[in-house]
């Protein structure tokens, strides 16, 4: 899966530097004890390639709003998503000692402090949607929204590993309802706060939404193929684990070259959802690109 386009994108690169500094500006807005600022902190702002956050700021901009306006939301965001990492990472679950090249919390400061900053993360993300940037209906919009991805996400993580999918789905219905749970829940999620904080009309954020669903399931898609062939190293989490430990992936299920081809059609997908936003959309067709062939 070699990239045809430039990777990383400039956009996301920006996205990433201004959402950077407003993580560490809000952590450091709330009271918190010392040690546990410093674990949330730790979790928080590491350099994280910031796909979710940089989502809701290009959707807000391709509906016709600016990246500004999305700010809060895109806080939001990633403190769930940062929540769910830090979760995911503890020996109960996925056991992983390396996270975005360094030591995972847990192993960090210790099992305790990971769960407990982890459940920190979840309330501050409502917290940041009631900051005040928003009016109230934008904020109860904003608020259903992530409260309903953030369910959505713990569902698929349970399926994923602790099973329970109803017994008629095939393995492959199966595997798209972990993936579009799991992961693509809150990305579609992100894609759909921007539009909200863009001011989209209800045109606008079906495209947007429909773009969010595809390129959801295509990131994890891709993250699976990443596990399969990538290196640690490049990668910054441990890579090779997701057979051994048993978890349903494409590859694995449908096969190498299908999930492949299961990538392009979806990329696709999304390129086709943008339609209606015409030229402003641009910056989010380029993302789609780098998203479908990204190797980290």
């Amino acid at each position: 899966m070699k990239p045809s386009a430039e990777i990383p994108p400039t956009a996301l690169n920006e996205a990433a530097a201004l959402i950077e500094s407003k993580l560490e500006e809000r952590l450091n807005s709330f009271d918190l004890p010392p040690h546990l600022y410093e674990a949330a902190k730790y979790a928080v702002v590491n350099g994280g390639k910031r796909v979710r956050p940089a989502l809701t700021l290009l959707c807000a901009e391709a509906v016709g709003g600016s990246r500004e306006s999305a700010i809060s939301a895109a806080v939001a965001v990633e403190f769930i998503h940062c929540f769910s990492l830090v979760h995911d990472d503890l020996p109960a679950i996925d056991d992983d000692d390396l996270r975005r090249g360094k030591p995972t919390l847990h192993i960090h400061a210790g099992e305790a402090m990971a769960v407990l900053a982890g459940d920190l993360l979840l309330p501050l993300a409502f917290e940041v949607l009631s900051d005040g940037q928003y009016g109230y209906s934008q904020q109860v919009r904003l608020m259903n929204s992530l409260a309903y991805a953030t369910r959505k996400m713990v569902v698929g993580q349970v399926y994923d590993t602790l099973g329970g999918l109803p017994k008629h789905f095939s393995e492959e219905e199966g595997l798209q309802e972990i993936h579009r749970n799991k992961t693509g829940a809150l990305i579609t999620c992100a894609c759909v706060m921007g539009s909200i904080c863009g001011g989209a009309s209800a045109k606008s954020q079906l495209a947007i939404a429909t773009f969010g669903e595809a390129t959801g399931l295509m990131f994890q898609i891709v993250d699976d193929l990443i596990d399969l062939y990538g290196a640690s190293e490049h990668v910054g989490k441990a890579t090779g684990k997701d057979a051994p430990a048993g978890k349903t992936t494409y590859p694995g299920t449908i096969g190498v070259e299908e999930s492949i081809e299961a990538v392009k059609q979806l990329k696709i997908q999304a390129e086709l959802a943008l339609a209606p936003l015409g030229k402003q959309a641009e910056t989010l067709r380029l993302f789609n690109l780098w998203m479908a062939h990204r190797t980290r």
